[in-house]
């Protein structure tokens, strides 16, 4: 399935509104963890998958990359990161990341933040992925956490007079389809467990760089409802690398 949910009007303009679109990657609580595991962007050719507003795009440059494509599914996302982005090296291409198909060996570095969930096929990602990376290239993507995906409604459950109990953790290993709400609109996600997102990677020739749970920073502790963030991972950040001796 390939949702578009990003070219709905009232979905763009609640997205729109989020600390993350407003301030870029300092508004997304992940960044100083994410930022920690990227490799050295210099001379580098980049591939963004779903890339939003371009931000990833940007910092790539901004880090002395020779060439960026963005890649996003939606039309109202790449308008933006268009008027955002000041270098002519950055690309950016209007497509569903299943789609996107690049010649052998086409880039040094692939990256994706919060799309991977999207995806219904992920081994046929990753082998697409691991065709259009350079040897001993490096991917980096952000997902959300198995945890996080495994129930479906991604909501934590309240007692009567709406205090937070607990967040439930049901179907953990019944991947697949799941109906989520984001920002008040129903959202289609696909969970998949820990050992599916890693061992994928491993019987694909890439090798684990590291593995990160990401916790709220202390800066944004003060931010309504941040402190029970660590009450259970949202998110789940990977870098691994293609083994340098596969050229097939």
């Amino acid at each position: 399935m390939k949702e578009n949910k990003y070219d709905d009007n009232i979905f763009f303009q609640k997205y729109s509104q989020m600390s993350r679109s407003q301030h870029g990657l300092d508004g997304a609580g992940e960044w100083g963890t994410l930022k920690k595991l990227l490799p050295d962007f210099m001379g580098k050719q980049v591939l963004d998958l779903g890339c939003g507003y371009g931000w990833h795009c940007i910092y790539a440059m901004e880090n002395g990359a020779s060439s960026v494509v963005g890649v996003d599914i939606s039309h109202k996302m790449l308008e933006v990161a268009k008027e955002k982005t000041g270098f002519p090296q950055v690309e950016y291409k209007c497509c569903a990341i299943e789609d996107v198909d690049f010649p052998k060996d086409s880039f040094d570095i692939i990256l994706s933040s919060l799309a991977f969930h999207y995806i219904e096929d992920y081994e046929s990602l990753i082998k697409s992925l691991h065709k259009m990376l350079k040897p001993d290239g490096t991917l980096v993507f952000t997902v959300e956490h198995p945890t996080f995906t495994a129930h479906g409604t991604q909501d934590w459950h309240y007692d009567e007079q709406g205090k937070i109990l607990h967040f439930p953790v049901d179907n953990y290993y019944y991947e697949g389809k799941r109906t989520a709400v984001f920002l008040g609109e129903k959202v289609t996600k696909y969970h998949r467990t820990l050992t599916t997102y890693l061992n994928t990677l491993l019987a694909n020739s890439f090798v684990l760089n590291q593995i990160v749970e990401p916790q709220p920073p202390e800066s944004m502790m003060d931010i309504p409802g941040m402190k029970d963030e660590m009450r259970r991972p949202m998110m789940l950040i990977v870098s691994a690398r293609k083994k340098i001796e596969d050229r097939n």
